[in-house]
């Protein structure tokens, strides 16, 4: 999906703790050409981080943590949605209302009858939701 994404693009990354959110940003990191994935980590605690690729930084945000909007706006958060290449955020339910409505959300779940394994769900502005 990486090297599919256009530019700008904002990937959404929902589903429970654990679901595998960090795992799939990672992944699509490598797919967009990031060279140090050992640097794309769960940005909880840091909240964003970027990572250097090719066509541009990719930007990871976890908002987790926040509480309310106004910590959302300290992060720079129009900005951030406004500038960056690609923009992966985890917990996107924290910025409810202030994405636009062309953002690629993906959702990740545990398979019921496999722990092992996750159902992902992709969903842009313009086609309904796949498995």
């Amino acid at each position: 999906m990486g090297p599919a994404l256009p530019r700008p693009a904002i990937v959404t990354l929902e589903g429970d703790l654990g679901a595998g959110k960090t795992t799939l940003a990672r992944a699509l990191c490598a797919g967009l050409g990031v060279q140090d994935l050992a640097a794309v980590t769960s940005p909880t605690f840091s909240l964003v981080q970027h990572y250097d690729a090719p066509n541009g930084p990719v930007v990871h945000v976890d908002l987790y943590r926040l509480r309310n909007e106004t910590e959302l706006q300290q992060l720079g958060w129009d900005e951030l949605v406004a500038t960056s290449p690609v923009l992966l955020v985890e917990w996107p339910d924290r910025a409810a209302g202030t994405l636009p409505p062309d953002v690629i959300a993906v959702s990740l779940t545990h398979d019921g009858e496999h722990p092992d394994r996750r159902v992902l769900r992709i969903r842009s502005a313009l086609e309904p939701l796949r498995s």
